[in-house]
């Protein structure tokens, strides 16, 4: 059985790559949790109380206090679990501010990009945005590795960050 340090309760869609990331993480840190499948189309009361400014999921309720936005809850349960399983997040300043940038990127431009293949239906503009902006972070990538062992980029690949971000992604996308 997994280790959590009080109540724990995921807010979220099953399909979702926001929710998905949030799932990866808690179970990186062997955190038990109850998940309370939302209805979008009829949000409930939680739900809206938990996250009155967006009223979106993903929301973490740990201990009755919510926290909302994948990112920030991946970082938080890092934080909140730093005793049980891996780092989520390099130990490094930098190396987390730049797997913060990836994250970010991540959520602004691949996310997007593969909603818009999904929804077009494989129209390819829509094909050949995502490419692009997949090149580029293949670009950054390949800096980043070869940049060498023990720099603050292998750091930020070591750690997962990007994986954790980027799988989520592509669940589903086929």
């Amino acid at each position: 059985m997994g280790k959590g340090k009080g109540d724990v309760k995921l807010l979220g869609a099953g399909l979702s790559p926001y929710v998905l990331r949030v799932k990866i993480a808690l179970n990186l840190k062997s955190v038990d949790y109850e998940f309370q499948a939302e209805n979008l189309g009829s949000k409930s009361e939680l739900l809206i109380k938990s996250n009155p400014v967006y009223k979106k999921i993903p929301v973490l309720l740990h201990g009755g206090k919510p926290i909302c936005e994948s990112l920030i809850i991946v970082q938080y349960i890092d934080e909140a679990w730093s005793d049980i399983g891996p780092s989520i997040l390099p130990s490094d300043p930098y190396d987390r501010a730049v797997a913060r940038f990836w994250a970010a990127y991540v959520d602004d431009k691949i996310l997007p990009a593969v909603k818009g293949i999904v929804v077009a239906n494989g129209e390819e503009a829509k094909v050949k945005e995502l490419k692009e902006v997949l090149v580029l972070l293949e670009e950054a990538l390949i800096l980043k590795s070869s940049a060498g062992e023990g720099s603050h980029s292998s750091e930020v690949m070591k750690s997962g960050t990007l994986t954790l971000h980027l799988a989520p992604s592509f669940h589903g996308s086929r």
